[in-house]
């Protein structure tokens, strides 16, 4: 997803075609937003599943005007020492044309930046699943504006925008194993690291509330990363996008069996949040690999990646950091585990020439790999924990325990998912002096 290099003569013009695919894509990326909030809002107690719907939400609002004032420009302008990007005729976007085309492709730059805009905002909505319950919304809503600016859009550079150093050792990122989820997993370790764990954590039940409505987010996710992955080719004339399209598919399917199989053997059931989970897993690690493996390959990823991601999610609880829904063991360890397999299963025959191990090109492409995983893992990591100390020691970042244990969506936003009694309203209904029956004054236990 970055411009390439084209002679004059042989300089693209629009496409319609393509431009059309590309804003499809784009709407499905958008879709995946919604789609992780149901998946998150689904795996919590009901106390706190506004506030998880409401974490992804507000990404949608905060990175849409930050990637126009300032982020397209950071993350895609012109390289400055291979870590940041800047184009001053790109701040505030009122310098592009309708018809000016991203630099090698057919289509506009307006549509480019609204695709890219799409993955800078799920990005930092995939590190609230990680903060579940305890964190303030003024706080979170300050983090991912801070995150996006000094880690995604920087990052964002690195992989994809010509010059960064990254793209240019090599690394072999398609649609966002390391820019969004080794990124977005690196920073929820680094954030529950400084703000601690649940209350209750590892003594009281903290199952999903409604695993039909993970199971929908699950489905919905799953259909916005064909655009998020096939449209990462950023045009459909060669059939690369057809090839990450269907490894995308085939990858997925691999890995909710071998989530499902591993959970069989481990706990002796096949569970609903094992194969939404395993579904995440698999969509995760081939998101970086698919243009470059086979549809054998992907297979072999998604099912590595379903069982490893189902084991490691039990390391929170060997290692006591409360990993609330499993951000760190999906998305961090399925980033990381697509990505390095690209250096065993690619073929040379997808995006580009370049050989796997398995495939006769030695370790070369592994350890760039390697350079790119473990190059952004640290670098969010460490800025991620020390934008959550700052605000932590400054603001807050958690609600009171008393509030946590009450329920976060009273506290933050004066309403419940669902009203039990069947008088609706809410809080907000008893403000205005509407009568509370005898029923409704009474807590319900979530």
């Amino acid at each position: 997803m970055a411009p390439a290099i084209t002679l004059a003569a042989d300089a693209p013009t629009l496409s319609a075609a393509n431009t059309g695919f590309m804003l499809i894509c784009s709407a499905l990326v958008m879709l995946m937003t919604p789609g992780l909030a149901f998946f998150y809002g689904g795996m919590v107690r009901v106390k706190s599943t506004l506030n998880m719907l409401m974490m992804s939400f507000i990404s949608l609002g905060i990175v849409t005007v930050l990637w126009v004032l300032y982020g397209f420009s950071m993350a895609f302008g012109t390289d400055s020492g291979s870590v940041i990007g800047w184009n001053s005729d790109w701040v505030g976007l009122s310098n592009i044309g309708l018809t000016e085309l991203w630099d090698g492709y057919t289509i506009p730059v307006f549509v480019f930046l609204v695709f890219q805009l799409m993955f800078a905002v799920l990005t930092p909505a995939l590190i609230s699943g990680a903060l579940a319950d305890r964190v303030k919304f003024t706080a979170w809503a300050l983090f991912i504006a801070l995150w996006a600016t000094v880690v995604y859009f920087p990052v964002a550079h690195w992989v994809w925008g010509s010059g960064g150093w990254a793209f240019e050792l090599g690394v072999i990122d398609f649609a966002g194993g390391t820019a969004v989820h080794i990124n977005a997993g690196a920073a929820a370790l680094g954030v529950i690291l400084v703000i601690g764990k649940r209350v209750g954590f590892k003594k009281d039940p903290m199952r999903p509330h409604s695993l039909p409505l993970v199971m929908l987010g699950a489905a919905l996710l799953w259909f916005g990363w064909f655009g998020f992955n096939a449209g990462s080719w950023l045009g459909n004339d060669d059939g690369v996008g057809a090839l990450m399209f269907v490894n995308t598919q085939v990858a997925t399917a691999a890995a909710v069996l071998g989530w499902l199989a591993y959970e069989k053997i481990r706990h002796g059931a096949f569970t609903t949040l094992g194969a939404a989970s395993g579904a995440v897993s698999g969509l995760v690690a081939i998101t970086p690999a698919g243009g470059a493996v086979s549809p054998l390959g992907a297979i072999a990823v998604g099912a590595i990646a379903g069982v490893l991601c189902a084991m490691a999610v039990g390391l929170k609880y060997r290692f006591n950091y409360d990993d609330s829904l499993d951000v760190v063991g999906v998305h961090l360890v399925g980033g990381i585990l697509g990505s390095l397999l690209i250096g065993f299963f690619a073929t040379g025959k997808g995006q580009s020439d370049v050989e796997g191990l398995f495939y006769g090109g030695g370790l070369d492409q592994f350890w760039k790999q390697c350079a790119g995983v473990f190059g952004v893992l640290a670098y969010s990591l460490v800025v991620s924990a020390v934008l959550a100390l700052l605000l932590d020691k400054t603001i807050g970042m958690r609600v009171s325990e008393d509030d946590e244990v009450a329920g976060i969506d009273q506290a933050e936003h004066a309403e419940t998912a669902y009203d039990f009694s069947g008088a609706g309203g809410g809080a907000a209904r008893t403000a205005a002096g509407a009568p509370v029956a005898p029923a409704e004054s009474k807590k319900v236990d979530a």
